[in-house]
């Protein structure tokens, strides 16, 4: 079996039967490709969702790709820290062990500056800090899973060449929209390490690996730029950018399968990064991803820390 085939969505190895997992952004794109890699698999699901009526719908999809799979919509806005603490308190409800937490949800590139509910600028308050704390949330059920829970992480190419603006986190004073999405797929990749290299010092019994999907045609486009510009040029946006992704890149099901490398291969290793083995790391089969040099920065990433700590007032 070729390694591309093993880590597909479609494949049913390894068994996860008994298994627990929760997947944000589960509804769309990456992540509902994510769930049914691991519901094929036999994992019972936990998907928290920001729109219900579109939790809805994914689980109609995902019971049609997947049937008889075990699927839980939850509330979550990663936007908000009252929402990220209150879905987090309904997942004891529902499991007494978390074995898989793949940090997947995000926005990309609005064109104006935007803040969350506790006034971080969007991008890096919903793909960083509402992950940061929602992980830190469930530390307890990722401990009680067998052999430790496994966090993924998920990152992106647009994490190389660029750094933490910690003069300006917020981007106050000089808002770019890429900008402001590349510091937070690099927060995702230096806590994805970070949270490793804690666990191992500490004796935390859980697992920390990050993924990238390479270019993946999702809509995360559809989501970020075009959607608050007029109808015209959103649609042009959309069509060139999905256009470009299905040239030069590979479908959501195929970025998809990073993910399920780095949760589920016996060959993944804490701290590591795994991503598409083709030119660029743009597409292809699953394996080691480079590493850009800012992310392997301990300094950056305990200060980081830290700082993430304060801002959303959890402590790990």
């Amino acid at each position: 079996m070729s390694v591309w085939h093993k880590w597909s969505v479609t494949s049913r190895q390894p068994s996860l039967s008994g298994r627990v997992a929760l997947v944000t952004g589960g509804n769309s794109g990456l992540g509902f490709e994510t769930a049914c890699g691991l519901a094929k698999r036999g994992a019972k699901l936990l998907l928290p969702v920001r729109n219900p009526a579109k939790g809805e719908e994914a689980l109609k999809a995902l019971s049609q790709r997947c049937p008889g799979v075990q699927a839980q919509l939850l509330q979550l806005d990663l936007a908000s820290l009252a929402s990220v603490k209150a879905c987090a308190d309904s997942v004891f409800n529902y499991t007494e062990q978390l074995d898989f937490l793949i940090n997947n949800a995000g926005v990309m590139a609005p064109p104006r500056r935007q803040e969350t509910l506790d006034g971080f600028e969007l991008q890096f308050g919903t793909n960083h800090l509402g992950h940061f704390a929602l992980t830190s949330h469930l530390r307890p059920l990722l401990q009680a899973a067998r052999g430790g829970g496994t966090v993924v992480t998920v990152a992106s190419l647009a994490a190389h060449k660029t750094h933490i603006h910690f003069d300006d986190l917020q981007f106050r004073h000089h808002y770019s929209p890429f900008t402001a999405y590349q510091q937070s797929k690099l927060a995702n990749l230096l806590f994805a390490r970070e949270l490793a290299r804690k666990a191992g010092e500490a004796g935390w019994a859980l697992h920390s690996r990050a993924a990238h999907p390479g270019w993946s045609s999702t809509s995360i486009i559809a989501n970020g730029p075009a959607a608050s510009t007029p109808p015209a040029l959103s649609i042009l946006q959309r069509t060139a950018g999905g256009a470009v992704l299905r040239l030069m890149g590979q479908s959501a099901a195929r970025g998809a399968e990073a993910s399920l490398y780095a949760a589920l291969s016996p060959d993944a290793c804490d701290g590591d990064y795994y991503g598409p083995q083709g030119s660029q790391e743009r597409r292809g089969q699953p394996g080691p991803a480079r590493v850009p040099a800012e992310a392997r920065k301990t300094s950056t990433a305990e200060r980081l820390w830290d700082v993430s700590e304060r801002l959303t007032g959890v402590a790990w």
